[in-house]
């Protein structure tokens, strides 16, 4: 499992999702905040009474979408003070990370539980990805949006490879828990596996992929992990004597938890 290790010069700060803070040198000063970058840094927007509740309502628009997502309710902000600082970071789940460069000009897109951490003159935000195909592709119903300048820092299970779509036709087609990041520009959906027939229900029973693959279509960066979170749960309820997924690897189950 990796983990980031950042150094920051005087003044300069960095934030991640609370709970993927490792250490950091003693000059780094910590502090918890419940908006993001994009809310001025928890700096009151205005003055007065009418300033004060404009923070306020647009703080809790941004913790309520983060909670949305699966995120955590606050940022951890980290700044250097007197010298140079070092910082450590890390993700959840056994895999890499992957540091994106932002120059203003694209936007990224991370599937939920994916950031770690970025600069402060990152923004943070959440897509929505539509209705129909959130419902069907799981994953993609909610993602993490990096916009502005600067580095952001993910993070995914298993191995990670890069791709462009432009490379193969114009479209790939994943299993909707291995996509992990996209750049702006790239369409993401939903396709149904198969048709409503016998090889599509074939598919969808014994393929272990259930009945929706994502697409990905355009040109740009795509990053996918080769470890899925469904998978890694799977394989652990199964060395435990309780194969959730069950002897078929598709729709049907045998745990009733």
């Amino acid at each position: 499992m990796q983990m980031a290790v950042v150094n920051l010069n005087p003044g300069q700060s960095v934030y991640c999702e609370a709970g993927k803070f490792l250490f950091k040198t003693t000059n780094v000063t910590m502090e918890t905040r419940l908006s993001s970058p994009s809310g001025n840094g928890g700096q009151p927007q205005g003055s007065g009474v009418g300033g004060m509740l404009r923070q306020a309502m647009g703080t809790a628009m941004q913790v309520g979408q983060r909670m949305l997502a699966g995120e955590s309710a606050a940022f951890q902000y980290f700044s250097a003070q007197g010298g140079q600082g070092t910082v450590g970071f890390a993700g959840v789940l056994p895999g890499e990370m992957r540091a994106l460069e932002l120059n203003g000009t694209r936007a990224w897109f991370a599937e939920k539980d994916a950031f770690v951490a970025a600069e402060s003159s990152v923004e943070f935000g959440i897509a929505f990805q539509g209705g129909r195909t959130g419902m069907s592709g799981g994953e993609g119903f909610i993602l993490e949006k990096f916009t502005g300048y600067g580095t952001v820092i993910i993070a995914g299970a298993g191995n990670f490879i890069d791709l462009n779509p432009a490379d193969f036709g114009g479209r790939i087609e994943v299993d909707t828990g291995c996509v992990v990041a996209f750049e702006e520009g790239i369409q993401y959906g939903v396709q149904r596996v198969g048709g409503l027939n016998r090889q599509g229900l074939m598919n969808a029973v014994f393929g272990g992929e259930g009945l929706s693959l994502a697409t990905l279509e355009g040109n740009g960066r795509v990053i996918l992990q080769s470890l899925t979170i469904e998978s890694l749960a799977n394989a652990l309820r199964k060395a435990q004597g309780g194969d959730k997924q069950g002897p078929t690897g598709g729709l049907f189950s045998t745990h009733a938890g």
